[in-house]
């Protein structure tokens, strides 16, 4: 293990940076997670029921599709009583795109090209600019433009692209740049190399996601395959893993994808074994409840679940705190890689590793704002 660092081969592809309400996008700036609502966003109460659970999940960035004149009307509500950064989504009409604007919205999604004559998209651009909202450029291989597709003949990753550059260029011809692009498909491969090729030939920050990826297990698989792939290339500056799933859920899966890759770091990480007949304990069942009852933790922690001593204290040299099943149902706890106590087969174990995991992140939150105070005072000093 001498010298070797993880995630040491991720260099993140150099953007330019823009904000979408408090949250940056691009340059230095961690990859953010989105998700969108599935409510009537006309239902404001409901939309921001669904806002807010999304919100403990940890999203950065929620969107809201705002098809009619009642969407765009509930959404200064809906900015108002959340806490995350909205987004409008837009089709065709660009009048919603400026009553978004004038509600709050903090970013707008469209496609320049079909919001219509030039003098639209200038008053779509001057809505945006007026009220400090950044757009996303979407473009999507199921609705690319006519001309795009009789020159290609079927959606490809040329096509992506060169739709996404004629529409930053629109953007750009009206002096407006606090613009990210998208340009995604359903299909892995396209969508991939679709991505590659324009993170060569621009800087704008890229907003990156496999569309309509599917169910909840399937859609996870290929996004985490799509995904990984350009985030492993440093490629992406937000995201959104697309599921047939309640919003929280793709919040989850793009989370596990960034703490994957150690691109980002939030709550419980669990590291378990699949379980087999030498386990001491039902690991499944108890790695299925610690996911529940530990998601409450914001404090990035790393956990082994371990059910027997084959993988486990070799495991729990890597994690903050561990379990290995032992014999006789005597198990190990570990703690910063370090036998600590034995749990006993009478004894509460989700309890009893809720309780631990809790007292670790108590004590890293105060040792985290005893620095910060030392930093403070030493700063004033400094100052004095």
């Amino acid at each position: 293990m001498s010298g070797y660092r993880p995630y040491q081969y991720i260099e993140r592809r150099k953007s330019r940076q823009i904000h979408v309400g408090k949250v940056a996008v691009g340059g230095d700036a961690p990859v953010s997670v989105q998700t969108m609502t599935n409510t009537l966003t006309s239902d404001a109460k409901a939309t921001i029921e669904q806002i807010r659970l999304s919100e403990i999940a940890g999203v950065d960035i929620v969107r809201v599709s705002c098809p009619d004149e009642e969407s765009t009307a509930a959404l200064a509500e809906i900015v108002r009583e959340v806490n995350v950064p909205i987004v409008a989504d837009i089709h065709f009409h660009y009048k919603r795109a400026i009553e978004a604007a004038k509600a709050g919205a903090a970013c707008l999604r469209i496609n320049p090209g079909n919001i219509g004559s030039a003098e639209r998209v200038r008053e779509v651009v001057n809505a945006a600019r007026d009220y400090g909202c950044s757009i996303r450029i979407g473009v999507n291989a199921g609705s690319l433009e006519k001309h795009l597709l009789e020159k290609y003949g079927e959606p490809n990753p040329d096509a992506l692209v060169e739709s996404a550059l004629e529409h930053a260029k629109i953007l750009q011809d009206h002096d407006f740049h606090e613009f990210k692009i998208s340009v995604k498909a359903s299909d892995v491969f396209m969508a991939v190399a679709a991505y590659q090729q324009l993170a060569e030939v621009c800087d704008h920050p890229l907003h990156i996601g496999i569309t309509e990826a599917g169910s909840k297990r399937a859609g996870t698989v290929k996004s985490s395959i799509g995904l990984g792939n350009l985030l492993w290339a440093g490629v992406g500056d937000t995201m959104r893993v697309s599921l047939s799933a309640p919003p929280e859920e793709e919040v989850l899966v793009g989370w596990d994808i960034l703490k994957s890759l150690g691109l980002r770091h939030r709550g419980v990480k669990i590291i378990s074994c699949p379980s087999c007949a030498r386990q001491g304990f039902n690991v499944v069942e108890t790695v299925q409840t610690l996911e529940d009852r530990l998601q409450h933790i914001k404090t990035p922690l790393t956990l082994s679940i371990i059910g027997c001593v084959v993988n486990g204290p070799g495991e729990a040299l890597m994690t903050d705190l561990g379990v290995t099943g032992g014999g006789a149902g005597r198990h190990m706890v570990y703690s910063a890689g370090k036998q600590d106590h034995r749990l006993n087969e009478g004894q509460d174990m989700i309890e009893h590793i809720v309780d631990l995991v809790e007292e670790r992140v108590a004590k890293i939150e105060a040792e985290k704002a005893a620095q910060e105070e030392a930093e403070k005072a030493e700063a004033a000093l400094a100052g004095a």
